[in-house]
């Protein structure tokens, strides 16, 4: 449940259409992850320095 991701990670972002922002190393990299809550999974969307996330569109970007 998204509770759970924010409670485990408190810098982390719960978007729409399942998808977590996750700051690493101090924000200076974000990780976007899409979660399949019923399943138990996680998929990688978009992991990248800050720069590189403000060029992206968090909730409907994948890995390039």
């Amino acid at each position: 449940m998204p509770a759970d991701i924010t409670a485990q990670f408190t810098t982390a972002s719960v978007l729409k259409s399942r998808r977590v922002v996750f700051n690493i190393k101090g924000n200076d990299y974000r990780l976007v992850a899409a979660v399949a809550y019923q399943f138990g999974a996680v998929y990688i969307k978009f992991i990248g320095t800050h720069a590189a996330y403000d060029r992206i569109n968090a909730d409907t970007v994948e890995m390039f």
